[in-house]
């Protein structure tokens, strides 16, 4: 997993309220066995004016003028700002997938759904909550400014505007801060005890050697 210490990118904002992982990735995107392959279809509904299918290039298709991500001044994006609940629905890791996919390193909204907030968490992207005043001002800005751009300090826990003139300060759990700063999924933190597991494993079939045929029969 990709390690998240200090991200400055610009931001786009998503003025919707209840954003749900379908609406986020389409569940006839869910048909793939890999983990890769989905940043095409983010928002696919929104983003594109017919209806398409799984695509690892999907230039061909007509874009939206409507949606904001489809917009000139927004691309190149790497932060999302958001409304309440985002990430409501189904608990697909899909979601997360195809964010980070797209090019999405943070997300900033008031109020994420449980489910989809944990699942970010274990994939390197950032979930930050702020309180609604902070992200309207934030929105206000974004709007404003074309090309607005916000510095995410992760060790600092701060979220800064480039001037200098505003910051945000954001709370995150220590462990998964840890985990992110790191670059630490669930498998890695597992491997870090590699030795140990190696170890027991040696000493399990030691003292039993008939698992070993067992499991080859």
């Amino acid at each position: 997993m990709e390690k998240f210490t200090v991200h400055t990118g610009i931001v786009v904002p998503l003025d919707r309220e209840n954003v749900d992982t379908d609406a986020i990735i389409p569940k006839q995107f869910l048909k793939s066995i890999k983990r890769t392959g989905f940043g095409p279809n983010l928002f696919d509904e929104w983003r594109y004016l017919d209806h398409g299918e799984p695509c690892l290039d999907c230039s061909g298709r007509p874009l939206n003028p409507d949606f904001v991500l489809n917009w000139p001044r927004y691309q190149g994006a790497s932060i999302l700002l958001a409304r309440q609940n985002f990430g409501c629905g189904s608990s697909r890791e899909h979601a997360p997938w195809a964010l980070q996919q797209y090019g999405f390193r943070a997300i900033i909204a008031p109020y994420f759904a449980d489910i989809f907030f944990n699942n970010c968490f274990k994939n390197g992207l950032l979930p930050i909550i702020l309180p609604t005043s902070d992200v309207q001002r934030l929105f206000n800005d974004t709007a404003t400014f074309n090309g607005f751009q916000l510095t995410i300090d992760l060790n600092q826990q701060q979220v800064r505007t480039l001037c200098g003139r505003d910051r945000f300060d954001f709370d995150i759990a220590p462990f998964r801060k840890y985990c992110l700063l790191n670059g630490f999924d669930d498998i890695d933190l597992t491997l870090r005890h590699s030795q140990r597991i190696t170890q027991f494993e040696a000493k399990r079939l030691a003292h039993q050697p008939w698992l070993t045929n067992k499991l080859i029969s």
